[in-house]
């Protein structure tokens, strides 16, 4: 943690809402992201960021210093996603909003075709999370768009760290094995993230 967020979560938690306002534009976007790929629709994402942010303002208080200031409030964002999904019971898929494009943003403005191929990869991605029960979907999202160690995973989701490594070959032989389903179906570019998961349970 820089000394520059050290001060602004101190005059945050002095009630200085300017401070704040700067860390919500710090992590706006890792935790819009995760809420994003546990929720699957931007609307539902950003009413979970704010509301993420809501709850870490008001529990600022009970926030532990020597803490990672970004894996208490992803955190929070993970377990404010989990509840929605498991009182939604549904999850609606949804890549058309063009607001968000730098979750996955295209390069160097591609074709209409490459445009399409990319908005379908997206889809198949977003569709194998969504398979995933809501822990092991967080647990992979952390992983595999924010880089989170087994232990920040585990720290975030309160779980033991072979509890993580338990449920991310789970999640991965399944999001695997559906993938290559897909792919008997449509063949578009494999994306990256989906590469490395399958690579990754083929060599275990």
């Amino acid at each position: 943690m820089s000394i520059t967020e050290e001060q602004w979560i101190a005059e945050a938690k002095n009630g200085d809402k300017d401070a704040f306002a700067k860390l919500v534009e710090k992590y706006q976007k890792p935790v819009y992201s995760v809420c994003y790929r546990m929720l699957g629709t931007p609307t539902a994402a950003e009413d979970a960021a704010q509301e993420t942010f809501i709850r870490a303002y008001q529990a600022l208080d009970r926030y532990d210093p020597t803490r990672s200031f970004a894996t208490w409030l992803l955190s929070i964002a993970s377990n404010y996603s989990i509840d929605q999904l498991r009182k939604m019971k549904v999850t609606i898929l949804s890549m058309d909003n063009e607001k968000h494009a730098w979750l996955a943003p295209p390069a160097n403005e591609p074709s209409p075709e490459k445009a399409a191929l990319e908005k379908e990869k997206q889809a198949q991605i977003q569709s194998l999370l969504a398979d995933l029960p809501e822990i092991d979907r967080a647990a992979v999202i952390l992983q595999y768009w924010h880089n989170s160690s087994y232990e920040e995973i585990a720290e975030t989701l309160n779980l033991s760290s072979s509890a993580v490594k338990s449920r991310l070959f789970r999640a991965r032989r399944l999001m695997a094995e559906k993938w290559q389903q897909m792919q008997l179906v449509s063949v578009p570019q494999v994306n990256s993230t989906a590469k490395r998961i399958a690579h990754e349970t083929s060599t275990i």
